[in-house]
């Protein structure tokens, strides 16, 4: 027995590397195609789910029934995390091979600049030689046109080289856009995941409270179920804040204009609202200036009286601002607009305020979009002081910078280019994801359902 026994470990023993390698040489094809047929498989139990979801949600409401859906929601956002590193997973091999090409590409063009150091050396060579000496320097006339063929070799080539550099940087300037293009795709995963997780923990922390209250009595369930309706109307009622001296509005109508504007530009209601949120909490100077003289653009405080250089850029924004308010009936003395950053008066290197209503758009960048609003709503004189005018002309102007599809890198950047920053980040781009996210998990997903 003792001698079957090591003879099976010899073997095992001698087979096991070739086995683990065998396991291990998936060809990227054989790989690509495992992946996708994972993540189809997944997203079939997804959309199966999701069609679960909804059945149950018709039904009336019960203990049993809040339970399923509970389930339900968490198995789709394990799917979801599934499904999403898949991707990663696919996408990790994309950048890896992205980013070798680009050392590929690079060294091409290193190689390439050393070759044309080299034939602009030899052309410099030839170029230096007078023509006399060029033909006194050789011995017949046969060495004289090999000298010339030479010659002209080396100006192909150095065209040639020129032309196979320029094309490596073409290329090597594609790949690193696909790169960058991967690498957000990767972010937006990786960020869905952690969104994910925390639905999950939230819907099992309710599962388990409603496990608990089922094995009491349907009075506890009614009791839960009253205060989570009561908490819904609370939060409709609430007041939403708007910036630009705009009177704030109820919640559910703000929620109702965001997802209005969602259904025409495709912008995700809790960023838009988070965009709108962050601009109303800016500070006090919005909406606080009066803009009292229109040639300079000067004005003063609208509380305290105090002047204020550069409350608008003129004329760029004071002649839009005088057009606004004329078609509107104001009086464009008397309509707040955002103070310039700074003290009062003679404040260094000042900007310029001037920003309008809840989107908080200076004139010049409303007229942008007068147009497409008009067209949206059918009308003929947007106003920027109207949240639902302005909602679009937010969600308009951030699908213009890349908010698109609800993406994490998207809208990071867009928020950040909204509020004139540039880049893929800062902080205020920052500061409106964590609103929006606490937006969606406290505000707006307590809404479903009642």
């Amino acid at each position: 027995m003792n001698r079957i026994f090591q003879a099976f470990l010899i073997l095992t023993i001698a087979f096991f590397p070739i086995f683990s390698y065998a396991q291990n040489t998936e060809t990227v094809e054989q790989r690509s195609a495992r992946l996708k047929a994972e993540l189809i498989q997944v997203e079939k139990e997804q959309a199966e789910t999701e069609k679960i979801l909804a059945d149950t949600q018709s039904q009336s409401a019960s203990i049993s029934r809040d339970i399923l859906i509970l389930n339900t929601k968490i198995k789709a956002a394990q799917l979801s995390i599934k499904a999403k590193n898949l991707t990663i997973e696919t996408l990790g091999k994309d950048i890896n091979n992205k980013q070798a090409k680009i050392v590929d590409l690079n060294g091409h063009i290193n190689r390439g600049k050393e070759t044309l150091a080299q034939i602009m050396r030899k052309n410099n060579e030839i170029e230096s030689i007078s023509f006399v000496e060029f033909l006194l320097s050789r011995e017949d006339l046969s060495h004289i046109f090999i000298d010339v063929d030479n010659f002209q070799s080396v100006q192909e080539s150095l065209k040639t080289t020129f032309a196979n550099i320029r094309a490596d940087k073409s290329q090597v300037e594609i790949e690193k856009s696909n790169l960058n293009t991967k690498k957000n795709q990767e972010t937006d995963a990786k960020v869905a995941i952690e969104s994910q997780k925390k639905n999950i923990e939230v819907n099992e922390k309710d599962k388990q409270n409603l496990l608990i209250i089922s094995k009491g009595n349907e009075k506890a369930y009614a009791a839960e179920l009253a205060l989570k309706k009561a908490k819904a109307a609370e939060i409709r009622a609430a007041l939403f804040s708007l910036a630009g001296g705009s009177k704030s509005i109820p919640f559910e109508l703000a929620l109702k204009y965001a997802n209005e504007v969602s259904v025409k530009t495709g912008i995700r209601p809790a960023f838009l609202l988070a965009i709108i949120t962050q601009e109303s909490n800016l500070g006090a100077n919005v909406g606080a200036c009066y803009v009292t003289n229109l040639a300079t653009g000067d004005g003063v405080g609208k509380n305290t009286g105090l002047p204020f250089e550069q409350v608008m850029k003129a004329p760029r924004d004071t002649q839009s601002f005088i057009n606004i308010t004329k078609s509107l009936g104001l009086d464009s003395t008397k309509t707040a607009v955002s103070c310039p950053i700074g003290s009062a008066k003679y404040y260094k290197g000042r900007g310029f305020g001037g920003g309008m209503g809840p989107s908080q758009f200076i004139p010049s960048t409303w007229d942008l979009f007068i147009n497409r609003i008009s067209n949206a709503f059918n009308i003929s004189t947007p106003d920027p002081w109207n949240p639902e005018h302005a909602f679009l002309a937010s969600a308009f102007y951030l699908t213009d910078l890349g908010a698109v599809n609800g993406s994490y890198t998207g809208e990071i950047k867009a928020a950040c280019r909204y509020y004139g920053t540039g880049g893929s980040s800062c902080s205020y781009g920052s500061q409106v994801m964590v609103k929006a996210s606490n937006i969606q998990r406290t505000m707006i997903d307590p809404l479903q359902g009642f």
